[in-house]
């Protein structure tokens, strides 16, 4: 997730008229404390081009085993970041990058290179319109970072489905070719469409749930999400693609309630 720190001044470089930092000012660096969420980070955007390796090699299960474990990173360095009180313009602005190549431009490879290549028309247009889709998402959001007025995030719900989250709903057709082995999955007019509509979700102004609208989980709901939490951690490890499809499908099914669970909260 993105860690974003207050708006930093912009300094002119050495071409300009003004010296890029004041004399006699110590230059900033990174925090010591900035350390290991940007590491994470970094961690990340390694994973995410190493499934674009895998992909290019035509070994399919490692390309979405590194996009999957790249998203799981991506979890945890903003979390790491607020913990240690490390939120930074450059951890947000790395965020984004990463997400963009991790979770845009290495996914829409995979998905092109296993499928939307036999297309005899626009397989690379569609495969295009998920990283594009996944950057514009990320403009936007970095965007309306110093904004007052941001409803859907004051209510604890995304704009849109996270670039992660689309990520993972775009590779659903690989999971049930791994799933079953047949190749209906993999034929082009089956995967373009799907494609296309994920990238869509990624930058429409839908409400969808986030982190901070799951923490106000009823009191009663609480030790059944843990339970769920962690049975699903085990049956990752065991059935890692029928795990994957359970959880899409979840995350596409919660799509419309999150829409009408922001709907009521607006009307109060």
């Amino acid at each position: 997730m993105s860690r974003r720190g207050p708006a930093l001044p912009n300094n002119m470089d050495d071409d300009g008229a003004a010296p890029l930092h004041p004399p006699g000012r110590r230059v900033a660096g990174i925090p010591l404390r900035a350390v290991v969420p940007n590491a994470i980070t970094a961690l990340a955007l390694c994973f995410g081009l190493s499934g674009l390796r895998f992909g290019l090699s035509g070994e399919w299960q490692l390309a979405l085993g590194s996009i999957v474990f790249a998203g799981v990173l991506d979890a945890v360095d903003g979390r790491v970041a607020r913990l240690l009180r490390a939120q930074t313009r450059f951890g947000a602005e790395l965020d984004s990058l990463s997400d963009v190549i991790a979770f845009g431009v290495a996914p829409a490879t995979i998905i092109y290179l296993w499928s939307l290549a036999h297309a005899p028309k626009f397989g690379w247009t569609a495969a295009l319109s998920l990283t594009v889709c996944c950057a514009l998402r990320l403009a936007r959001f970095n965007a309306r970072i110093d904004a007052e007025h941001q409803p859907h995030k004051a209510a604890g719900y995304n704009t849109g489905v996270p670039a992660p989250a689309g990520a993972g709903l775009a590779l659903v057709p690989l999971y049930l070719w791994f799933v079953t082995g047949e190749a209906l999955f993999r034929q082009w007019w089956l995967v373009m469409p799907w494609v296309v509509i994920v990238a869509m979700l990624m930058i429409s102004s839908f409400a969808t749930y986030g982190w901070q609208s799951m923490t106000r989980l009823r009191a009663s709901w609480r030790l059944p999400m843990i339970a769920f939490t962690g049975l699903m951690g085990a049956a990752l490890i065991t059935a890692p693609w029928h795990s994957l499809l359970v959880i899409s499908a979840l995350y596409a099914l919660s799509i419309p309630l999150s829409v009408l669970s922001y709907r009521r909260h607006r009307r109060g």
